[in-house]
């Protein structure tokens, strides 16, 4: 024991163990997003978004006049958040919101010209970058890896 009864401290060039945590899928997880968001960032950062946000306008993108709260159920966004997003985007002129004749309760999201305009300028982009997150892994490993967190995330189609 070191003074005042702690556990000696490790160097900073010392391996860290991290036991059963490095089999931990939640932290796996959680480690690799924030690898795949920092080289969004460095990449493709300048287009001036985060990766859920640029997911959101291309969902609109591909499925106009799709209800709000699904874009929002399929990307796991909360309702208060996605509202948020949806009001930004309002906001500078990227989607329009209208309620449904059939349903007052729906909002239904489509994209403006310049929301189109938008992501058809930078999807080349932001897909080029995609797939380059995989740069670390061999084409088969980064089919599997995409095949087995479809299947965990229940979120499987075309890819």
């Amino acid at each position: 024991m070191s003074p005042a009864g702690l556990v000696p401290s490790l160097s900073d060039e010392t391996e860290i163990d991290l036991g059963p945590l490095a089999s931990s899928l939640g932290f796996l997880f959680r480690v690799g997003q924030i690898e795949v968001f920092d080289m969004f960032f460095d990449q493709i950062g300048k287009i001036g978004l985060k990766p859920g946000e640029f997911s959101v306008l291309w969902v609109v993108h591909s499925n106009p006049g799709v209800r709000q709260g699904a874009v929002a159920e399929k990307l796991r966004i909360k309702p208060a958040h996605m509202t948020k997003l949806v009001r930004g985007f309002e906001d500078q002129g990227m989607i329009t919101r209208t309620v449904p004749e059939g349903d007052r309760r729906g909002m239904e999201l489509r994209l403006t010209t310049k929301g189109d305009a938008f992501v058809t300028d930078h999807s080349d982009e932001f897909f080029t970058y995609a797939k380059s997150e995989g740069d670390r892994l061999s084409p088969s490993e980064v089919d599997q890896l995409i095949m087995l967190l479809q299947k965990f995330t229940r979120q499987g189609g075309k890819t």
